[in-house]
Formats: C-alpha cells, sequence, structure tokens
C-alpha cells in the first residue's frame, strides 16, 4: 500500500511527532509498504493517511478525505489534541469526525474522547529500541537526574531545577537537562539556569545515542510537563530502567498507573524536591520506583508496537 504520514514537525526537527512519524514509517516500510513522511498532504496519490495531530493536520486531513472518499485515515493524537483542542478546536473535532481509526498513546487518553471517536480508537504504545544500561559506571560524586524535552511552557522545563536548588547542600543531586531551545529567550534562561544553580546543568538538543549515554549515567528521571498524550521520553527511561518521578498528569498516569508513588502535582517545586531527596536518600523508595517501572518496560517493545500496526491495518 501506498502510505502518506504527515506531521507538523519539519524535518530537521527532533521533537516527538518527528520522532514518531519516523518510526512509524520504519514498521510500515517493514511491513511492504511505500511510506512518505510530510508535513502536509498536497494531492499526492496515498491509498492511506496517517495524520499527527488532530488540529495542526486539520488541513492534510481535510485535502485527503475530499480526494478519497473511501480511504483509510488515521489520526495520531497529540497531548495537546487530548487536553487542549478537542474541547475547543472545530478543527480538531472535525479531523476526528472524518477519521476511519484514531490512536492514543496510552489508554487513560481514551476517557478524553466522545463515544464515537472512543469507538475507532485503539491504544498503541510507542516503541523504544533496548539499550544496555551499564549501572557499574554511575557517577559516585554525584547523584544524577535526568531531564528529557525541549524548552517548552507545556514541558514545565526547569520544574526540576528549581527542585534541585532547594535540596540541603550536603546532597549530591545533579540535575542533566537534554533538550533543545526553540527560541533565543529560552536558551538565555537556560543558561542563566545554570549560572545561578550549580546543581543543574544544560546539554541543548543532543543525538538519540547522547540521551541514551546519559541515561545510562543516571539514577532518576523526571518528567515533569503540564500536558502529554504520552512522552516518547518516559518510555524512554523505563526501557533504560530509570525509576521516574512525574507530574500527576493523565498522560503519564495512563502509563505508569494510578497507584505509582512517584508522583507530583504539576508545578510543586517543593513536593518535587521532597521526591528527589527521598530518591537519593531512602533505597528502598527508589528500589521501588526502579521494580514498578521495569515491569512496565513490556510495553515499549519494538515487536508490541509492530503487531499493534498490524492490527490497525487489518482492522
Amino acid at each position: 500500500m501506498n502510505i502518506g504520514i504527515v506531521t507538523p514537525a519539519p524535518s530537521e526537527s527532533r521533537s516527538g511527532n518527528r520522532v514518531t512519524a519516523i518510526r512509524w514509517a520504519k514498521i510500515l516500510r517493514k511491513l511492504g509498504h511505500r511510506v512518505v513522511i510530510s508535513q502536509s498532504y498536497n494531492g499526492e496519490a496515498f491509498e492511506m493517511l496517517v495524520a499527527l495531530h488532530a488540529r495542526r493536520s486539520s488541513g492534510s486531513i481535510k485535502r485527503f478525505r475530499r480526494a478519497h472518499p473511501s480511504a483509510p485515515l488515521i489520526v495520531a493524537l497529540t497531548g495537546t489534541d487530548l487536553y487542549r483542542d478537542l474541547s475547543r478546536s472545530k478543527e480538531a473535532q472535525d479531523s476526528l469526525d472524518v477519521a476511519t481509526r484514531i490512536v492514543v498513546l496510552q489508554p487513560q487518553a481514551l476517557v478524553e474522547l466522545r463515544r464515537g471517536w472512543r469507538k475507532k480508537a485503539r491504544v498503541m504504545y510507542q516503541s523504544v529500541s533496548q539499550f544496555n544500561r551499564p549501572r557499574s559506571r554511575l557517577p559516585i560524586k554525584s547523584f544524577d537526574v535526568c531531564v528529557v524535552g525541549h524548552l517548552r511552557p507545556v514541558k514545565d522545563p526547569f520544574r526540576a531545577a528549581k527542585a534541585a536548588s532547594l535540596v540541603p547542600r550536603s546532597s549530591r543531586i545533579r540535575v542533566i537537562h537534554l533538550g533543545g531551545a526553540l527560541t533565543a529567550p529560552e536558551a538565555t534562561r537556560a543558561r542563566l539556569e545554570m549560572m545561578s544553580n550549580t546543581r543543574y546543568k544544560w546539554l541543548g538538543a543532543v543525538s538519540p545515542s547522547q540521551v541514551a549515554r546519559v541515561m545510562a549515567k543516571s539514577r532518576l528521571f523526571v518528567i515533569s510537563s503540564r500536558m502529554e498524550g504520552g512522552a516518547n521520553a518516559l518510555g524512554e527511561a523505563i526501557v533504560a530502567g530509570l525509576p521516574v518521578l512525574a507530574s500527576r498528569i493523565p498522560g503519564s498516569i495512563g502509563i505508569l498507573g494510578d497507584d505509582y508513588p512517584g508522583y507530583f502535582q504539576v508545578g510543586d517545586t517543593r513536593e518535587l524536591a521532597r521526591l528527589m531527596l527521598r530518591c537519593e536518600t531512602d533505597p528502598q523508595f527508589l528500589a521501588d520506583l526502579t521494580s514498578r517501572c521495569r515491569r512496565l518496560a513490556v510495553l515499549f517493545d519494538p515487536s508490541r508496537e509492530q503487531s499493534a500496526w498490524v492490527d490497525l491495518l487489518h482492522d
């Protein structure tokens, strides 16, 4: 089948949407299909369209549906779709109305969908390739906390840095932040944070292999987002064997579970600082988080995501 994948993220982007589009294209090609990734649909002779982002890809969705009234059209929902746009954007709503199938990245997302949309929805966890985590190389002088995410307000990117500034002087906590600045003011803020906060180090946009190396030397992962559809970075941390502290949002609850003990309220710096310090000083608590996350790693097996695509295409 000749398949098009559209994502608002440009080809040079390292955003989650672009990463997902590239991974899905590889899976579909492995299944024998021809796949083209683009930012918009412009009349190409695709037999099926996969659109990431219901609102921002709405123009492509409309054009494809007009050109191919009965062709399969899959819309994958992002965090901003689910937790902001669907309640107020007619464009996003129209996209789901004309979709033949809807993909969400964790089961909690189904709660946000109307009954008619929910019937068309399928849950597909984002897969992560396995890599070995050499625990023997963990730093002794620091307790490294990894943060992965671009400097966007929706990610609340400096929450872990602010929390680290509250821990006692005796703490070895250090926050290593991986993620690009999308604007000059964001980059300036990150540099100023490093200057005023000796526990914070921002490395900027880095390659996937560098993310893996930093995770391999970290003891903890923090995701502080205000909204997520199902963060790929969270899956990477889980597969890397890292224990996780997460803001209590549906996108993380859908992956970690409602009873996970490593949550803090969105924006609660003091609660995050308390949990980070507990992870450093309470081995039993850290081991419990690690054990819980390791049990979730199977969700992100690449063969599982490929099987989900096989089922979706045959559905």
